[in-house]
């Protein structure tokens, strides 16, 4: 899968005729981007290969062709990334990481395909489990990418959302990491990505994602969190991740989601948010862009389509705001 961006480009003005989600088109889309590989932004990209699969086949199965991408050949490229110690990188060849490793997951349970690893894998989904648990610091709970110790808020909550996939969460200590999250935790009622950062939409998402798996979002003040996310709502439309910023489709999907899960999602215009993410399409050649006028690319139409299932758009797959 290319995350090579284009080669189409969002509307600049208003789209021809009612706003319209163009599904045929998106589909087209991603289903092209892995034949463009006489492009030199397909190899530069090659880092985030299992990630633009994960992005891809998830669009695809929220629009409701999970038959678009050839099963097989995806089981393949996935098990084609593991390493001998369980966890997956980027593509065949590179470094193992915890980001690629949940994807990998992901992808296996999205098609149902966990019993490969056991089948063909280099380790079954216990190795897995173990790969990702043994980046956990005991001491304090938080889980670092790699095994250079780069540490995350964004691993933590990619870790348990892998094990609580493979129903492994048990590898982990929940306790300390739910410790940690709350360390995170500032007086606006947001998440940052270690104690003592600013408040940002992504990291609020893993913080409360997290919270939600290990079945304690009774930590979250909900109320003032609520208040942080609905003010990311511009005039457009569009949110943003943090005040003073533009707006961004992705965050249609970071924001959505943790308003989901704290059931506060009616705190934003949901139809302004709508046409937005709407305006942001290639109506010819398919995908989603950041904003209307941009070039699109594989992860801001997943996070698009997302934000659409969140808001109940009429022909779509419901979707789990974890």
């Amino acid at each position: 899968m290319s995350l090579a961006s284009g080669p189409g480009r969002a509307a600049t003005g208003e789209l021809p005729g009612e706003l319209q989600l163009f599904v045929d088109q998106h589909v087209k889309y991603i289903q092209s981007l892995d034949t463009r590989k006489d492009e030199l932004e397909y190899w530069l990209t090659e880092h985030l290969r299992l990630s633009g699969l994960y992005w891809g086949l998830t669009a695809l199965h929220l629009l409701g062709h999970p038959e678009a991408l050839p099963r097989d050949e995806t089981i393949d490229f996935v098990l084609s990334c593991q390493h001998t110690n369980g966890g997956f990188g980027a593509a065949p060849g590179h470094d193992v990481h915890m980001l690629y490793t949940v994807n990998a997951v992901q992808i296996l349970v999205t098609i149902d395909a966990v019993d490969e690893l056991e089948r063909r894998g280099k380790g079954g989904k216990e190795k897995v489990g173990k790969f990702i648990a043994s980046l956990q610091d005991p001491s304090t709970g938080t889980f670092a990418g790699d095994e250079w110790g780069e540490t995350d808020t964004r691993f933590l909550y990619g870790a348990l959302n892998a094990l609580s996939l493979l129903d492994l969460l048990s590898l982990v200590d929940l306790v300390k990491a739910i410790e940690h999250i709350q360390a995170c935790a500032n007086f606006d009622g947001g998440y940052g990505v270690s104690p003592g950062a600013e408040s940002h939409a992504g990291q609020i998402l893993t913080c409360v994602g997290a919270l939600a798996i290990a079945g304690r979002l009774d930590l979250v003040d909900k109320d003032k969190l609520g208040r942080w996310l609905s003010e990311r709502q511009l005039e457009n439309g569009g949110l943003n991740g943090r005040p003073q910023k533009l707006e961004d489709v992705c965050y249609s999907w970071w924001v959505a989601s943790s308003l989901a899960m704290i059931d506060r999602l009616h705190w934003i215009d949901g139809k302004k948010l709508e046409q937005f993410i709407l305006r942001c399409q290639d109506p010819e050649l398919g995908g989603i862009a950041d904003r209307p006028g941009d070039m699109v690319d594989v992860f801001h139409t997943l996070f698009g389509i997302a934000g659409l299932c969140l808001l109940k758009y009429p022909g779509l797959k419901e979707v789990d705001p974890l």
